[in-house]
């Protein structure tokens, strides 16, 4: 019998989330899949070169309660605001089966993070895509009177922020529902987090990720903050799926990445001011480029797909969608200078090769 058969019938219509490509041979400059290119914290080195192994043998801190402690501690929050999960996005899928599951009427930007769709398809979630305006901008007032609103700020793939007021504007008109802002990279942009709205307003939940700013990819940690209701409903479908989601190490980690202040602020500095001298080396070869708020930049260039082809065989890989409106675009994550002088080196070739169309 074919495996086929054994599936359900869900597990056979999904369309799973398609991850950027993790090259297996070395030597890529890898610029795809929105990672920090510096190292974490020395203090988290030290944190797990100290750490207990024998505590291994023992199940971790189910709530990872001395990690919600530093997460309140660095955000401004109570410990009971905080909740904490395997990577942001175990932390986003138990929040649309908390939230959401079964739902209609649930607004979400048409162009965002390629995960949204996927847990709206396994939580049978109908989502309500929302166009964008003339350069990907999201208007708030197309997002009003929902069942709930998911919203990454800033977006992905296109790094666009929403300001404070903006996010506050969509809290405030949907109050029948939860509103989830995703705030991966919030940490490079000049807009407010809006975790301190959370204390206002009972249907807010912020999602962030240790992955980005915090250079730890590797461990996945997220975590959300929000009204203590929020997160004692979250708590509720984690220990009905899985009690002991970040083991020991992961929480040891990641307590002491935000503990350092100092690098943190280091490495976020250096990752925006390389950004904005890749978005002026760009703007110079006359590509356009987005506004972007994040550590990537999404560029415009009418042959993207032959760029994309031409920077990965000369081993610097970017992404590709191959999409509508998209699909004149490039996501390129912002790396080390000496990656993003690579990359430019590469696109400047590929010109010579490939002049740009007259307007």
């Amino acid at each position: 019998m074919n495996i086929v058969n054994y599936l359900s019938e869900k597990a056979r219509k999904l369309t799973p989330y398609v991850a950027g490509l993790q090259p297996k041979n070395l030597g890529f400059i890898k610029l795809n899949t929105n990672e920090n290119p510096y190292p974490p914290s020395p203090k988290v080195t030290e944190a797990l070169k100290n750490a207990d192994i024998a505590k291994l043998k023992l199940y971790p801190n189910s709530d990872s309660s001395a990690l919600c402690e530093a997460i309140s501690e660095r955000l401004g929050v109570k410990p009971e605001n905080v909740f904490c999960g395997n990577g942001s996005d175990e932390v986003l899928a138990l929040t649309f089966q908390a939230f959401f599951s079964g739902k209609d009427n649930i607004i979400m930007p048409e162009i965002s993070y390629g995960f949204y769709p996927v847990w709206s398809e396994i939580y049978d979630v109908t989502a309500k895509p929302v166009p964008m305006g003339e350069g990907f901008i999201i208007n708030t007032r197309d997002y009003k009177s929902g069942n709930g609103v998911t919203l990454a700020n800033p977006n992905t793939p296109t790094g666009i922020a929403l300001n404070i007021e903006e996010v506050e504007d969509i809290v405030k008109n949907n109050p029948d529902g939860v509103v989830v802002i995703d705030e991966a990279y919030i940490d490079f942009a000049k807009a407010t987090s809006a975790i301190g709205l959370s204390k206002k307003y009972s249907n807010l939940l912020v999602v962030r990720t240790f992955s980005k700013s915090y250079s730890l990819a590797g461990l996945r940690v997220g975590f959300a903050v929000g009204n203590n209701e929020l997160i004692d409903a979250l708590q509720r479908v984690k220990n009905a799926f899985n009690s002991y989601p970040l083991d020991i190490l992961a929480q040891t980690g990641a307590k002491a990445a935000i503990g350092d202040i100092d690098y943190f602020e280091e490495t976020r500095k250096r990752i925006i001011e390389t950004r904005m001298k890749t978005v002026d080396n760009l703007n110079e070869l006359g590509y356009d480029v987005l506004d972007s708020q994040a550590n990537f930049i999404f560029m415009h260039a009418e042959n993207a797909k032959e760029l994309y082809e031409y920077l990965f065989s000369d081993k610097i890989l970017v992404r590709y969608w191959d999409k509508p409106r998209i699909d004149e675009f490039l996501r390129v994550t912002i790396g080390t200078d000496i990656e993003m002088e690579a990359f430019i080196q590469c696109v400047k070739q590929f010109l010579k090769e490939k002049p740009m169309k007259q307007q």
